[in-house]
């Protein structure tokens, strides 16, 4: 599969320079959570398990860490965190956050498919919803291997394949429903009718293909299930939907 143009780096830059006041009040809220939770249903870490048992004296860097919430609590855990992300709107919340809890890390403006730190600098490269479908997987994936040493592990968060093969062409038409309606095979670049941004899906044996031809080992799908009580702003997803079919899915991969 080719990887096309890199015209999306731009595109994507500029739609959550914009879209980017939307998401204060959620950053606000996970930077003070004592716990983590992931996805769009805000599911805790004691129920998803996706974080390592002790991160404390590890190398961490986040891949399209947006106002940084994750960065902050592997930072809470001990963790030396680095976040990079191509939204100058996201950073500068980021950082207000950093100072409104005196907890600060370095916050890099720039592109997760070409980070600009020495190789193997990290045990671990954690994204959710960040590189993980905003950045070509042909190009960040090895970016991350490069990035880890030997043994370290890349943990990303994305939309599970079959939200993606269901969900609606527009936000009018409504929620995910079960119809299918666009083709697995050949899944990459993906472009929505109504918004300006560009994402990335790839089939579950694609990105077997891709880890490992990067030098990974997966170790883990974690297919996440909301709780019945469990609710969303998002629109395009209903928590009954999520609790049928997996609406996130997250990747574990350990580098060789």
């Amino acid at each position: 599969m080719s990887i096309g143009s890199d015209d999306h780096v731009a595109r994507n830059r500029a739609y959550w320079d914009e879209i980017a006041p939307q998401y204060v009040a959620t950053a606000r809220r996970n930077w003070a959570a004592s716990e983590p939770s992931w996805g769009m249903f805000s599911i805790p870490e004691s129920e998803a398990h996706i974080l390592p048992d002790d991160v404390d004296g590890l190398d961490v860097i986040e891949l399209g860490c947006g106002t940084a919430y994750v960065s902050a609590w592997l930072a809470r855990r001990g963790a030396r965190v680095t976040g990079i992300d191509g939204s100058q709107a996201q950073l500068a919340t980021a950082g207000a956050l950093q100072d409104e809890h005196d907890l600060h890390f370095p916050l890099i403006f720039g592109n997760a498919e070409e980070v600009p730190l020495p190789d193997a600098s990290f045990d671990i490269a954690i994204s959710e919803f960040g590189a993980a479908i905003w950045c070509d997987p042909y190009v960040w994936i090895p970016e991350a291997a490069r990035l880890l040493r030997p043994g370290g592990r890349l943990i990303f968060l994305g939309n599970g394949i079959l939200l993606t093969l269901t969900e609606q062409e527009t936000e009018a038409e409504g929620a995910a429903d079960a119809t299918l309606k666009r083709d697995y095979f050949g899944m990459h670049r993906l472009e929505w009718p109504d918004e300006d941004g560009v994402e990335f899906h790839l089939t579950h044996g694609d990105w077997i293909r891709l880890l490992r031809r990067a030098g990974f080992e997966v170790e883990n799908l974690i297919e996440l299930r909301p709780a019945a009580s469990a609710t969303t702003r998002y629109k395009h997803v209903t928590v009954d939907w999520a609790r049928r079919w997996a609406a996130e899915e997250v990747w574990v991969a350990r580098r060789r």
